[in-house]
């Protein structure tokens, strides 16, 4: 009896947030400009993290959340809400960060844990020691295996960086990301899951000191 009435206190809950953000894209659409200033504070500490993994440069990201925002702002009048404002949004960003990594290749910043689920549903990680109170050796050696795998995932193309972000730093489902993407659900799994293994060769190929 408490699970299903904590369920239902939590459907509508989530069901009147999506009611408020609809009212609120209504009211930017109708030009009003306190309303679009509240969807940007809304979102604007979400996209600029995403686009900052994205580009690895906090000037560049800067410019592309400005430049996402602006063509939202744009693209208003024509947002039918078939998908989320979030889903929009993020699909933006993406479009921009892609088209930015065309024109510069940029180091792209990314974070220090790494889990996955294998072929068998079996889930694997990579986690790096706590260095707030280190040994200097094992200090050493988280940050040179973060560096490692920061580097991996910046050598990434496009496509798989950007589901792997999506997916494990964003934390958006695979219709989500689907979504933001205008791929099918297979194709996004397939690109993570291509892009944990490129990420997990690297990783193993320096644990057994094949590369520095």
């Amino acid at each position: 009896m408490v699970s299903d009435t904590v369920s239902y206190i939590g459907r509508h809950i989530e069901v009147d947030a999506l009611s408020a953000e609809a009212q609120l894209v209504e009211r930017a659409q109708a030009q009003d400009e306190a309303a679009f200033e509240q969807i940007m504070n809304l979102y604007a500490d979400r996209l600029y993290n995403y686009i900052l993994r994205m580009v690895g440069n906090p000037t560049d990201a800067e410019d592309l959340l400005q430049e996402a925002f602006l063509r939202a702002y744009q693209g208003l009048p024509s947002f039918d809400g078939r998908a989320s404002l979030s889903t929009w949004l993020y699909r933006i960003a993406t479009n921009l960060c892609i088209d930015h990594q065309r024109k510069r290749a940029r180091r792209v910043q990314t974070v220090s844990y790494f889990a996955w689920e294998d072929e068998e549903g079996e889930t694997s990680e990579w986690e790096f020691p706590d260095t707030q109170t280190p040994d200097p050796l094992d200090a050493a050696l988280s940050r040179e295996l973060q560096q490692v795998v920061e580097h991996a995932i910046s050598t990434l193309s496009p496509k798989l960086r950007t589901v792997l972000l999506l997916y494990d730093v964003e934390n958006l489902s695979y219709e989500e990301i689907a979504r933001v993407l205008k791929i099918p659900i297979g194709t996004v799994k397939s690109r993570l899951n291509h892009a944990r293994g490129q990420i997990q060769r690297q990783v193993e190929a320096y644990l057994r000191g094949e590369s520095k």
